[in-house]
């Protein structure tokens, strides 16, 4: 039997462009989740929820190519991001010279993969999102000391 990986990812930005930019991501083989993450990318110029929603792949994909993952191994890259999953299908064109860097590089670390992009709806991603608002309150709370 194949094994398969499923990436669940999600990003925001508060306010969005230029606020606080967090990411989160899950992942899961054969139906058990083997690893999440999530973090804070920055805060003011450049910070967009495409950046995140970008990060978060690239984050998690990172993570599996330090696993020697298979390359018979399938894996599925998931997002409630229309825009992230149809670029990286190649169905949408790259607008935004921010995000050109961001898509390669996940291009880059898809390459040794069997890999598909899939959109799913936002209630179907509910790890990812609370992930990624974890760290946006967890970078709040730094602030707030800071002050």
């Amino acid at each position: 039997m194949k094994k398969q990986i499923e990436i669940y990812c999600d990003g925001l930005c508060e306010p969005n462009p230029g606020g606080v930019a967090t990411y989160g991501y899950t992942i899961f083989q054969d139906g058990k989740e083997i690893k999440c993450g999530c973090d804070w990318l920055g805060e003011g110029d450049g910070m967009t929820n495409n950046v995140a929603e970008y990060t978060a792949a690239i984050e998690a994909l990172s993570w599996l190519r330090q696993q020697n993952i298979n390359k018979n191994t399938k894996i599925i890259l998931k997002s409630d991001s229309q825009l992230l999953i149809n670029q990286l299908k190649g169905e949408w064109r790259i607008l935004s010279g921010r995000l050109l860097p961001l898509f390669k590089k996940v291009k880059y670390l898809s390459k040794p993969f069997n890999i598909d992009y899939k959109w799913i709806p936002r209630e179907k991603n509910k790890k990812a999102d609370m992930l990624s608002r974890v760290a946006y309150n967890s970078y709040l709370q730094e602030k707030q000391k800071e002050t």
